[in-house]
Parts: structure tokens; sequence; C-alpha cells
């Protein structure tokens, strides 16, 4: 909190001109003898604070100094330079010029609080990255941003989910990252709008023909919408298990989709009874055998029988039979 009051201390003298100790601790609601602990700590600082004395005397910032610093609290200034994900920024091209920008940043900042603002890059770094890299964007990327800035409609060759390709003429609104995956807001033809992964986008041609964006079009709230929507359609496969106590813990780590929606207690026989929900029961088979005899399954009826029947194939494949 003292850092949000010396900010607030230069700004009013630099506003007011010469202010009291008295004046100063009602404004901020602090004691006099704090505001002189201020004082003495912004001088400290190689702030030029003036005291005077008299019937007019007071506080005062020397003549003709004056802060760039336009109201920003110290929390507001390590919010300004937390790292952004040094990839996504490289994918945009905008890496050198997001280094630029936070330098002009820290030269418009006091002195006092430069080193501050710099030592943010080294406290706290953002990557969105996974550990294995997945390829989220396109070679047409940047055909991608040129026709969104210039609004101008898109000729997309898009690999569907089933690995079939068709072409699309779409009018692009905006791009999302989601972790390391980019997408492709773009509106079709009827005004419906479509969510393209830029990684299947396998060619993009620029049009000359240009479109309308919607005034009422707010890229954020219609991603939060749209994910929302997503989300609530994905299809759900629920299985109830009993894992090993030891392999708890690795449930979410298996490589393969599956969301725990329930851990229970441990029983007499060192297993914990847990609730998993897959897409599809193919991909609870395939989870469900990577563990082996360390999770049994409970429910649904029919499903521990699919286990023991790819089980066996598998056997007899490598056996040769």
């Amino acid at each position: 909190m003292r850092g949000d009051r010396m900010i607030s201390i230069l700004l009013l003298l630099q506003s007011h001109g010469r202010m009291t100790a008295g004046e100063l601790a009602e404004q901020l609601e602090v004691s006099e003898r704090t505001i002189y602990r201020d004082m003495e700590a912004l001088s400290g600082t190689g702030i030029p604070v003036v005291a005077e004395r008299g019937k007019n005397g007071g506080w005062s910032l020397l003549e003709n100094y004056k802060t760039d610093l336009t109201g920003l609290k110290e929390a507001e200034i390590q919010a300004l330079f937390v790292s952004t994900s040094a990839h996504l920024l490289d994918d945009l091209g905008l890496t050198r010029l997001s280094q630029e920008a936070r330098n002009k940043l820290i030269a418009s900042l006091p002195t006092t609080y430069r080193e501050n603002a710099k030592d943010v890059w080294n406290r706290i770094h953002i990557d969105t990255r996974s550990w294995r890299r997945q390829q989220g964007k396109t070679a047409s990327f940047d055909i991608l941003k040129q026709a969104i800035w210039e609004e101008n409609k898109l000729k997309i060759t898009y690999q569907r989910a089933d690995g079939k390709t068709d072409d699309r003429t779409v009018s692009p609104l905006g791009l999302v990252a989601k972790g390391d995956l980019w997408y492709l807001i773009a509106a079709k033809d009827n005004g419906d709008l479509r969510n393209y992964r830029a990684s299947r986008i396998q060619h993009a041609e620029l049009l000359e023909e240009r479109f309308v964006r919607p005034d009422d079009f707010n890229l954020a709230e219609y991603w939060t919408s749209s994910t929302k929507t997503f989300i609530r359609n994905l299809p759900s496969y629920e299985v109830k298990v009993e894992a090993a106590a030891a392999v708890v813990s690795r449930l979410t780590f298996s490589g393969r989709f599956a969301r725990v929606l329930n851990v229970g207690s441990e029983n007499n026989e060192g297993r914990v009874p847990v609730t998993l929900s897959f897409d599809t029961e193919e991909e609870a088979v395939g989870y469900l055998l990577g563990f082996g005899d360390q999770l049994k399954v409970v429910e649904p009826e029919g499903l521990s029988r699919r286990v023991l029947e790819r089980a066996e194939r598998t056997v007899a494949f490598y056996r040769g039979d």
C-alpha cells in the first residue's frame, strides 16, 4: 500500500502545487506522521520534494519537475508488465513491437518505479504452449491477419474433422488463441459465425471482395458464448471404476482425454471409487487398457467385457495367433 500512497502524493503535489502535511493526510486518510515518513522516503529515492515552513508553507515538488505517471497504482504497473505469451506474440509478428512498447512504457515511469517494473519480467513468465508442441497456425497465417485488418473476404481450403477438405468463402472477423492453438472466427455468406482451427486451413486466398464488419460483433463475448455452447454439446460417456490408490493422482496425465468427475474415499482393499467421463465408449476402452489391472470397471454394464475382448485381441496379435 505504501507504494500506491507515494504515487498518490506525487500526483497530488503535481496537480495542487503545494500542500501541507495535514492536507495530504486528510486526502489519503493517514496520519501526518505517516506523511512525513513518506516524504522522507520519496526524497531518499531521488524525487525532489521540498518542505517550506511558515504560514503559507507546505510540501511541493521542485519547480519544473513532473512525473509522467498518470495515476497508475503499483499493482496496476505490475499488471502492465506481466509477460505476455512469447510464442503467441511471435505468431502474430508482434514480438519486437511489444518489446519496444514496453521499453517506452518503462521510460515514462518515474525512476523509482522503473526497476520494479522490469523486475516483474524476472518473477512472472507466461508460457501457453503445451509440453508436446502442436501446430497451432497455418502457413497462410499472415494472409488471415491481413484479411481481418483490411476486411477482405477469404477463400480457404479447410480440412474437416473427418479428414475431408472443401473450399469455403468466408468473412474473417478475428483470431483467438486457445492454449497454443489458433482459431479463425469468420462469417459465412448467410451471416452464420463459425470457428475454424487455423492449423486445418490448408490454403487461404485473399479476395478483392470486401465485407462489412458487423457493428455489434464483440470477439471476446462471442468466443465465451461459443465455448460454453461447445462444452455443453460435448458427447459424454460416464464410467465408474475402482482405482488403485497409487494411480489416482495420474488419472488426468495419461496422454488420453478423460475428465475426472468424482473421487471417493479409499476402501479397505486399497482401492478408490472414481467417476470418469469420456466422449465415447471407444475412448474409454483404450484409456482403461492403459492402466491394466490398476482400474476395475464397475459401470456401465458391458464395458468390462469390451475391455476384456480388446485385451484378448491384443494378446492374440502379439502371439501371432
